[in-house]
């Protein structure tokens, strides 16, 4: 009988892989030792045709119930039994048709066929195939030659994958097991099919070997990831695989598996998973192998080399999905760390609570994991008894949270003012504390804190790649970690050098995320403010994000909601900025920026316009006088002199209140008020005002009703 392959040399594999026994008596692997630095396969092409794995089709079937000494006579004769039309399924563990009757009443297992073949010679049928069953032959007829062959690769490799899940549900010596393993893999990759399941099967197969067999030893684990690492080259291990590769890097984080096999397999993570939330323990992974990377010598180093790979040499990232995976798996460690801290909230106050301190203590459940501590007036008198429980900040551990809290009269009215609100405070107000009076403290484990700073290194690297940093900025808006990671002091600290990164960059795509994404939620330019929860540097972090970058593109005159912003600002945050300014920090408003500001839009309804602590001299005047319906103007503390005074007296005729304490005025410029008729609050305080002058302008001012001269030679 001749029979011949879709190709040359096709005959050849075929009885080689038939021949390869399953489980049988062998000896132990040998070449590449347990533990050893993985030896990788070049994958073994088929030459010729490639195919797609077949699950169903149609095709011709003609059953012949036969003693085998009689086959060949019957296959050659002329007068073969007829064909009959069937949709055949190609199922894990079986052949069956879509209509159970006639040759295909019955379902034909793969431990049935004995062999299957290809026939071609003269007088046998066109395009056929033939499985062996016990007491018979079932001859496939297909269309063409080409849906033949991929007819006869499918159900080889069916039938091989349904032996091998058999052997491999009931192991044996480990060593035969290995030298099985490696035979399927080398299956796969010789395979002239192409589909992802070709190289799925046996990873499958293997995730549920390892998952029911939980007493391998090192040596055992480190062998079956060398023996399967060609097929995960190109694939990603399914999510028991993935726990095992964990406990791997977990357990034996310095191992050359780690660097030889997982690095590979975890930059196709990186470059081409989609969604971690479908298959989360990819992630988890990822995350794992991360931190085994961080354990070697070089330790952060090391991971800094990875990151660096994954971006590339050049400038622009090849593959988008890079940075956004890595910040996934930045984000969902850093969560881990505070995770027993999170779970605990589950018995505590609400955030509705917290900020309106309407909840009493005996109004909670007993033994809470979560407890919140306010110090009301009422308690004022017994804490002066506990001082020294006050003198060392509360240490806060996955049992307890403590948080102490005065409030202020200010405060006081807000709370009072926000009694009858009914939704929810914001993040940030509900971790505002002032330094002086409160302190909290958090205290992670060691394995957590290693944890977190190697995660927020990881960051922070991201962030000094110039093509990420916008992807980078736009993933961390809103403020994506919890309020226990935002009130803990170490982790702000290190991830200031982020925002910091943010801040000083000058396309408006970066530096506008650091503004807050829509009313009531806060974003980091709250929580590093001067009051802020995360602020330790007096400031120095909010002034650089005020300020952006000098006559580039400065926060408040870009095309991000000059108006909207400024108003935010001065409504929220108007303390820190006169702070700020009393500092003498250079960020706030200059004459340039006053310039972009009033030509940022309409404001000729403008009335009362503050500029006190700022940086503003006398050429502002120009951009002032624009301003015809202003009425009170606030130039305390700036550098506004003589001749903007002159310049503001001839156009600005209905101003009433004018405040010019502590600038640089002398008479000369204060004279030319005199035309100013309308106004009717003037302070001269700690001015070059003389006594004669001041005399003057209150002859030729009948309407000023209040004026403050101190610190000056008329006082």
């Amino acid at each position: 009988m001749d029979r011949t392959g879709c190709s040359s040399g096709a005959s050849d594999r075929r009885q080689t892989e038939e021949s390869k026994p399953l489980l049988g008596e062998m000896s132990a692997p040998e070449g590449n030792k347990m533990g050893a630095a993985p030896c990788r396969r070049a994958p073994l092409h088929c030459n010729g045709m490639r195919y797609k794995l077949l699950q169903e089709g149609d095709i011709q079937v003609c059953v012949i119930r036969h003693p085998r000494t009689f086959l060949s006579k019957i296959l050659t004769s002329k007068f073969l039994r007829r064909w009959e039309p069937h949709h055949l399924t190609l199922a894990d563990n079986n052949v069956a048709s879509a209509t159970p009757t006639g040759y295909m009443e019955n379902s034909i297992s793969y431990s049935a066929i004995e062999d299957v073949q290809l026939l071609s010679w003269e007088n046998a049928p066109k395009y056929c195939l033939q499985l062996t069953i016990p007491g018979g032959t079932v001859l496939l007829q297909a269309a063409n030659s080409y849906l033949r062959d991929q007819w006869f690769h499918s159900l080889q490799w069916k039938k091989k994958i349904y032996k091998y899940k058999k052997v491999l549900d009931n192991p044996g010596r480990w060593e035969v097991v290995l030298k099985e393993i490696r035979t399927l893999v080398d299956m796969a990759l010789s395979s002239p099919l192409q589909d992802e399941s070709i190289h799925q099967a046996p990873l499958e197969i293997v995730s549920k070997l390892l998952s029911e067999n939980n007493n391998l030893t090192t040596q055992d684990h480190e062998s079956i990831i060398v023996a399967i690492a060609p097929l995960l080259e190109n694939n990603h291990p399914p999510p028991d695989l993935c726990e095992f590769f964990c406990k791997h890097c977990r357990e034996r984080p310095r191992s050359m598996v780690v660097i030889e096999v997982f690095t590979p397999v975890v930059q196709r993570i990186l470059k081409h998973n989609m969604d971690f939330g479908k298959c989360p323990r990819l992630r988890l992974f990822t995350q794992e192998y991360i931190l085994a990377l961080n354990e070697l010598n070089a330790g952060m180093e090391v991971v800094k080399k990875f990151i660096h790979s994954m971006h590339g040499p050049t400038g622009q990232c090849p593959h988008p999905r890079v940075l956004p995976n890595l910040v996934a798996v930045c984000l969902a460690a850093i969560y881990s760390c505070y995770e027993e801290f999170i779970n605990s909230r589950d018995n505590s106050p609400s955030l509705k609570e917290i900020r309106n301190g309407c909840q009493q203590q005996c109004d909670r459940k007993p033994n809470l994991p979560l407890r919140l501590l306010h110090t009301s007036p009422d308690l004022v008198s017994q804490e002066a008894t506990v001082t020294e429980s006050r003198t060392k900040p509360p240490i806060v551990t996955s049992n307890e949270i403590h948080v102490e809290m005065e409030r202020t009269n200010t405060a006081n009215q807000k709370m009072t003012a926000n009694a009858g609100n009914d939704s929810e405070p914001n993040l940030i107000d509900c971790l505002m504390v002032s330094p002086t009076c409160s302190t909290m403290s958090i205290e992670l484990s060691a394995q957590a804190d290693r944890i977190l700073g190697c995660y927020v290194e990881i960051l922070k690297m991201l962030s000094d790649y110039d093509d990420w940093r916008p992807a980078l900025a736009s993933l961390l808006q809103p403020i994506p970690f919890p309020k226990e990671a935002l009130a803990h002091e170490k982790f702000t600290k290190e991830l200031k050098y982020v925002i910091q990164r943010f801040a000083e960059d000058l396309r408006q795509e970066v530096h506008s995320c650091l503004l807050s994404v829509r009313a009531g939620k806060d974003g980091w330019f709250q929580l590093y403010s001067p009051g802020g929860v995360a602020c330790d540097d007096d400031g120095e972090l909010f002034a650089s994000m005020v300020r952006v970058c000098h006559n580039v593109h400065i926060l408040m005159g870009s095309c991000y909601k000059t108006k909207k912003f400024l108003l935010s600002l001065a409504e929220n945050k108007l303390g820190p900025c006169m702070l700020l300014a009393l500092r003498g920090n250079q960020t706030m408003v200059e004459d340039a920026d006053l310039a972009r500001l009033l030509s940022s839009g309409s404001f000729g309804n403008l009335e009362n316009l503050s500029l006190a602590f700022t940086n503003v001299t006398s050429a502002c005047a120009e951009h002032l006088i624009k301003l015809p319906s202003l009425k009170q103007l606030n130039l305390w503390s700036t550098q506004f002199g003589d001749a903007g005074l002159r310049l503001l007296s001839e156009h600005l005729t209905m101003l009433q209140v004018l405040n010019l304490c502590e600038t640089p005025v002398t008479d000369a410029g204060l004279l030319a008020l005199s035309s100013m008729k309308s106004l009717c609050s003037l302070n001269m305080n700690s001015t070059k005002l003389s006594a004669d002058t001041y005399e003057d302008l209150k002859a030729k001012l009948p309407n000023l009703k209040e004026v403050d001269v101190r610190y000056t030679e008329a006082w």
